[in-house]
């Protein structure tokens, strides 16, 4: 299959796109899973096709139809991908929820999962039975109508072939990350998914040398269940078509080398990931274990989903760059799931862009840029933080900056970010609120336009309003990130706001047992000062794994208030075979409860036909 062949298309569903990814080379497109010991195992588009039309069959005859919704609690393996499609491909919806990541803290994800689930009104939950042993508590606090169900075995159902659905039937539902709400269930249409995966995948063919016959290769570790992961990465490899390498969360985690080793392995041309992955690889990859590695065919490496901080992307292409990562690989962008995915990207093959402003002026809503010297570094006396731009607006897509009355600001000026594109949703599943109004989506995100670009500067909600001034929380919490004993990217700023007037609370989990904890408060109160000309009134140090955090790994700055203020801000419960097995025990009796409640409303059912 030439490149001529491969320009990015325009599907009209999801089945549309598989049906003809199945038509490329089984020898070179198609999925690659890596397990421990990072040996692959290969699942050519072809044979996808065919287990994803079984798997459909297989949901059938258990009761699934059209319009349901498919609930799925798996890791990153071939049975996520398969239920996922095999649930579009019998025009039912499938809702990817993230599985039981943070062990110490059960109680949290029962309750947010049954919320999730009781949102969508799930009619099913597919699991499987490493995960299920834990998951009955879950499903006692919500029953869907099918129960908790294995996925092993479903490929083997007999095949169907997909129904035909409009491009504007919702092809899934998304959770939105939560950080300052609950999560929200974004619908997202067929047309909306495939306009996104579209963009992303002519952002891959626009850095393709002419002569170069094959699809890029992509690497990912992210999560499927998450919109970086399940958007960003597998619809450029079934639009292209392309092959993707995938690897497990929780064995990038462990094993960050992992990823490097399989992008220069497998030729990985695309790989995002957030500015905490960059940073673990940075702290933690040896140069024994790149032994032989050669990075220059990583020519997309986006950084989203999270502040961006510039000393970190210095720091990874300073690091790597013996190993052959090339400069201009780096890629900042800006998204949300309630678009989608992506919304702005940094050009492929330019340099990444970042500024200096005034720390004062942003507070009053104005990005002035600092006073820097000509190697770029803020000159002495100047308070300017650094920024980095997410880039510009992908093809049909525009952003705006608006104030809080809905007025279109200049350029340089701080306010609430509103994008609009052919990929942002109508709405929430089942609510009727929506954040959307004439096409342009509000972000809920604050941020300014410098030279075309753009700057998010934090969560509206989230936004510290101290002595008058605005303070964007990121900031102060990356300044601690160089205090010794401190775990990067796990703190917290927060204002409280008393009897006694504001006060600006700084909640950071250190790497182990402080030996001094009032000399690590008082080095990050001075970091803070220091950084961004902030009085913090109290450090609260902490554990490790205290805060609460999002599905994504986002740390929920208001619900960390919340709890310390009720005295409930503690440490994950400790993960032993002692508290394992009682979680289990648990589990079952919460599975039997769910199947007495069921027995319960059938028995009401057949009651009242009586």
């Amino acid at each position: 299959m030439n490149r001529k062949n491969l320009a990015a298309p325009i599907h009209a569903t999801l089945p549309d796109v598989i049906e003809r990814a199945a038509a490329s080379d089984p020898a070179l497109y198609g999925f690659r899973f890596l397990d421990r010991a990072e040996n692959p195992t290969w699942l050519a588009f072809s044979e996808f096709r065919a287990r994803v039309a079984a798997t459909a069959g297989a949901l059938w005859d258990e009761g699934v139809r059209g319009g349901d919704r498919v609930a799925l609690v798996l890791p990153t393996c071939p049975e996520f991908l398969e239920i996922f499609f095999a649930a579009q491909w019998i025009g039912a919806i499938p809702v990817a929820l993230y599985p039981p990541v943070r062990l110490g803290r059960l109680d949290e994800y029962h309750e947010r999962t049954a919320a999730m689930l009781r949102a969508v009104d799930a009619s099913v939950l597919y699991t499987d039975s490493r995960i299920g042993r834990i998951l009955g508590e879950t499903a006692a606090r919500f029953r869907p109508r099918l129960g908790v169900r294995e996925a092993a075995g479903l490929r083997a159902g007999s095949g169907r072939e997909p129904v035909v659905v409009s491009p504007d039937a919702i092809a899934m539902v998304q959770f939105s990350s939560g950080t300052t709400v609950d999560p929200k269930p974004v619908a997202l249409t067929h047309a909306q998914m495939l306009a996104n995966g579209t963009r992303i995948t002519e952002a891959i063919f626009a850095l393709m040398p002419p002569s170069q016959g094959n699809f890029p290769g992509g690497v990912t570790w992210l999560p499927l269940y998450h919109d970086m992961g399940l958007i960003g990465c597998l619809m450029p490899a079934l639009c292209g078509p392309g092959p993707l390498t995938l690897i497990s969360p929780e064995l990038f985690v462990a094993r960050p080398a992992i990823w490097l080793r399989a992008i220069a392995k497998y030729r990985g041309t695309t790989s995002p990931a957030p500015n905490f992955a960059y940073a673990l690889c940075v702290d933690r990859v040896r140069d024994e274990e790149l032994e032989g590695c050669d990075l220059s065919c990583w020519r997309m490496a986006l950084n989203g989903a999270e502040p961006m901080s510039a000393a970190t992307l210095r720091a990874f292409e300073d690091r790597f760059e013996k190993f052959g990562f090339r400069r201009d690989a780096l890629m900042p962008v800006y998204g949300l799931s309630e678009a989608t995915l992506a919304v702005t990207f940094t050009r492929p093959g330019t340099r990444w862009r970042s500024r200096r402003f005034d720390v004062a002026s942003l507070a009053r809503g104005i990005a002035r840029p600092g006073l820097v010297a000509e190697d770029g570094s803020a000159q002495s006396g100047d308070k300017s933080s650094e920024w980095v731009s997410s880039g510009a607006p992908l093809p049909d897509f525009a952003i705006e900056i608006r104030d809080d009355d809905d007025i279109v600001l200049d350029a340089q000026r701080v306010g609430r970010i509103f994008a609009k594109g052919p990929s942002v949703m109508h709405g929430y599943y089942g609510r009727s609120d929506t954040p959307v109004r004439g096409g342009w989506l509000d972000t809920g995100d604050l941020g300014f336009i410098d030279d075309g670009q753009l700057y998010v500067t934090g969560r509206a909600k989230d936004v510290l309003v101290l002595r008058g001034q605005n303070q964007a929380p990121h900031e102060l919490e990356r300044a601690v990130d160089v205090v010794p004993g401190v775990r990067v990217g796990c703190a917290a700023a927060v204002a409280d706001i008393g009897a006694d007037g504001e006060r600006l609370l700084l909640f950071v989990e250190v790497r182990a047992a402080a030996a001094n904890i009032a000399e690590l408060a008082a080095a990050c109160r001075e970091a803070v000062l220091g950084a961004c000309g902030a009085a913090v009134d109290e450090v609260v140090v902490l554990q490790p794994g205290t805060l609460p955090r999002t599905s994504s790994g986002k740390i929920r700055r208001g619900e960390a208030l919340r709890l310390w203020k009720a005295g409930e801000l503690l440490p994950p419960d400790a993960v032993n075979l002692l508290t394992m097995g009682g979680a289990m025990l648990r589990s079952q009796a919460g599975y039997l409860r769910s199947a007495v409640g069921h027995l319960r409303a059938r028995w009401r059912r057949g009651d009242e036909v009586v």
